[in-house]
């Protein structure tokens, strides 16, 4: 295959071992665990400019294909991963006296969450190295992502998902033609046949966790965000935090765009954790190991045991000035219905955990006034409909008379849903 010329190869998150970029490795070979790309940041920085991606039309996520491990974008790329909206949200930035408040909004995506950016390039990297299969494991969102995007670029996509998994979620996946294997078993379970079956049939694994290319493509979320503002970056950015592969790269993009010049600090980046699946958060806290939890959360996106990209987000966290937050479940779903309420975003579980974190973290004072902040939502509200539905009362039907309909509006504006 012919590589991105900018890539020097691959680095060991734990033991710091260099290896070449090629032959391609999911992990490293001395220590077994996860790897991350290293790019040359002058050999970028001599070809390319901020004035450059000014004048690209393309708005799509290989606008910044020289910062991607691959060595080309595929021919179509209609389908637009990427260059989703980051949404000022100007009324809560006065309620909570911020300088800004935005929502990054990768509902936006094609198959609704920001797991198409790794999808995206998983699936040219698959194509480059001449792989026609792809496997993931994951709760619902990665896999949904792989079915969409696998259908759209003619390649086949086997599904290892746990049966608990929201039934719409796995609708999106046998909607697109993908085959679907529903274990019995948790989300690690899942992840661990992932990796095997990779293995003993020699396909491409895009599981979450393992494969380093992943993080560069959820990594353009922060590149995004960073342009979107002309490269004047937030004070801090909130993140929902499972494996710890998108905070990763949310860092990533940030210390890329250091390292270029293209922006002269990094924001404090904030892992948000559901109470019951904090594994990270429990680490930052601590001596940073990462030690398994029993993971019971109602976001199923973040509900994660044993983080596998655990070690890097406590390192790229830390690295940031940044720290963990645990919000409940309760809290969740209270974010999510404000959040739309005050916006009109409708996120998923687990995205309403970053405003959860952001709004817990302005409560304790940890976002001081006059601080511009980001919440990064990772996934739409509509795969997980029942979740939302726990907090909303449906209304009782009314004959369909002038009389019954003005004896509803009234009781609604005196319970104070409308004012009138």
């Amino acid at each position: 295959m012919t590589l991105n010329p900018n890539i020097i190869g691959y680095r060991c998150v734990s033991c710091g071992q260099e290896c070449p970029p090629e032959p391609f490795r999911y992990t490293c070979a001395e220590c077994k665990n996860n790897l991350e790309v290293v790019y040359d940041y002058a050999s970028i920085g001599s070809d390319w400019s901020r004035d450059d991606l000014t004048a690209n039309r393309d708005r799509s996520l290989w606008r910044y294909l020289p910062l991607l491990p691959v060595s080309a974008a595929p021919d179509n790329h209609t389908i637009s991963a990427g260059g989703t909206p980051l949404v000022t949200v100007t009324q809560l930035a006065e309620r909570y006296d911020l300088a800004a408040l935005h929502i990054k909004d990768d509902s936006r995506n094609p198959s609704g969450s920001l797991k198409d950016r790794a999808t995206e390039i998983a699936l040219r990297h698959a194509h480059e190295l001449g792989q026609q299969v792809l496997v993931a494991a994951s709760t619902g969102n990665a896999a949904s992502s792989l079915a969409a995007l696998a259908a759209f670029y003619g390649k086949q996509a086997v599904i290892l998902a746990p049966a608990a998994a929201p039934p719409a979620k796995l609708t999106q996946i046998m909607q697109y033609g993908a085959t679907l294997c529903l274990i019995d078993g948790t989300y690690d379970e899942a992840f661990d046949l992932s990796v095997t079956a990779a293995e003993a049939h020699g396909w491409y694994c895009r599981s979450t966790g393992i494969n380093p290319v992943l993080s560069e493509g959820k990594k353009t979320a922060a590149l995004e965000i960073a342009e979107q503002l002309n490269w004047q970056v937030p004070d801090q950015v909130f993140v929902p935090v499972g494996d710890g592969s998108i905070i990763s790269g949310v860092c990533k993009g940030f210390y890329d765009l250091h390292q270029l010049g293209w922006i002269t600090s990094m924001p404090r980046v904030v892992a948000v954790q559901a109470r019951g699946s904090a594994a990270i958060v429990n680490a930052l806290a601590g001596d940073g190991a990462i030690i398994p939890v029993k993971a019971d959360t109602i976001a199923d996106s973040i509900s994660v045991s044993l983080p596998r990209d655990g070690l890097k987000a406590v390192r790229a966290v830390r690295a940031s000035g940044g720290y963990g937050i645990r919000v409940s479940d309760e809290d969740i779903l209270r974010s999510q219905k404000q959040l739309s309420q005050d916006t009109g975003i409708f996120a998923e579980p687990a995205a309403a955990a970053a405003f959860a974190g952001l709004l817990q973290a302005l409560n304790q004072g940890q976002v001081r006034h006059g601080e511009s902040v980001v919440a990064l939502i990772t996934g739409s509200g509509l795969k997980d409909i029942p979740a939302a539905q726990q907090n909303l009362v449906f209304p009782a039907p009314i004959k369909p008379d002038p009389a019954a309909f003005n004896a509803f509006i009234e009781t609604a504006s005196q319970s104070g849903t409308l004012s009138l």
